[in-house]
C-alpha cells in the first residue's frame, strides 16, 4: 500500500510538473520583457541561465521575485533558447561576464544551466567575478534517461557523456556551488547531489515546479549575503 502511494504521489507529480513547464513555455512565447528593465539594482548582481530548450522568460517569476528583492539580473541573451553544447555556452558567458564587468556576481542556474555555469567557474570566472553559484534541479551526475532520446543534445546528459564526466572530476569550484533539487525529480532519477556542494532537498517535487519554491529564493538570499 505504501508503494501504492509512492507511485500515485509521483504520477501527480509529473502532470503538475508539466503543467507548470507548459504554462512556462506559453508565457516564454508570449511575453515581450525586455530583459534589461531588469539590470538596475544595488545588491549582488545576478546571472540567469535557463535549462535546455528555455529561454529566460521560462525564469521570469524567479527573475521578477530577484529584481524585486534589489539584484540587478543580467540574462546571457547569446544562448537563447540554450541547445548549443554547455562548453561553449559557458564561454558566450564568460564573453558576458567581461563584456558588463561583473563583480561578485552569483549564477543561478535550471537544470542544464547549471552545468553551463560550473563550466564556466572552471574556465575562468574567478571567485572576484562568480562569487558562487545556485543550481536548480541540475543533472551534475547526469541522467539514465539520456540513452532513450535520438537528439544528440539530450543524449549529452548521459552519465557515460564526456562532457558531463569532466565536469564531476572538477571538484575545486564545487564548495561555491548550491545544488536545490526536489524530492524527486521526474527527468533526474539519480538526484542532483553534488559532492563538497551546499545541497538543498526540497519537500516539492518535479524538474520544474521546484522553480516556485520559496526555499530557492531563499538560498540565493544566502549566497548572495
Amino acid at each position: 500500500m505504501r508503494r501504492l502511494r509512492t507511485l500515485a504521489a509521483r504520477a501527480r507529480a509529473w502532470l503538475l510538473d508539466y503543467a507548470y513547464a507548459l504554462v512556462a513555455q506559453v508565457r516564454a512565447a508570449l511575453d515581450r520583457t525586455d530583459p534589461a528593465v531588469f539590470r538596475d539594482g544595488d545588491r549582488v548582481p545576478i546571472i540567469v541561465l535557463p535549462g535546455i530548450y528555455e529561454s529566460w522568460h521560462f525564469l521570469l517569476p524567479l527573475i521578477t521575485a530577484m529584481h524585486g528583492h534589489g539584484h540587478p539580473v543580467h540574462v546571457v541573451d547569446a544562448l537563447r533558447r540554450n541547445g548549443r553544447p554547455v562548453t561553449e555556452s559557458a564561454i558566450a558567458v564568460l564573453d558576458y561576464l567581461h563584456e558588463h564587468d561583473l563583480r561578485g556576481a552569483v549564477i543561478v542556474a535550471h537544470s542544464k544551466g547549471g552545468l553551463i555555469g560550473k563550466q564556466a567557474m572552471i574556465s575562468g570566472a574567478a571567485p572576484d567575478q562568480v562569487r558562487g553559484m545556485v543550481a536548480i534541479a541540475t543533472p551534475f551526475g547526469g541522467s539514465t534517461y539520456a540513452r532513450f532520446f535520438l537528439n544528440p543534445a539530450l543524449r549529452g546528459f548521459s552519465p557515460r557523456d564526456a562532457t558531463i564526466r569532466a565536469l564531476l572530476l572538477e571538484t575545486a569550484v564545487n564548495a561555491r556551488i548550491v545544488s536545490v533539487y526536489g524530492s524527486f525529480d521526474p527527468h533526474i532519477p539519480g538526484g542532483s547531489a553534488l559532492p563538497g556542494a551546499r545541497n538543498v532537498i526540497l519537500e516539492t517535487m518535479g524538474h520544474f515546479r521546484v522553480l516556485g519554491d520559496a526555499r530557492v529564493l531563499d538560498e540565493v538570499e544566502r549566497l548572495a549575503g
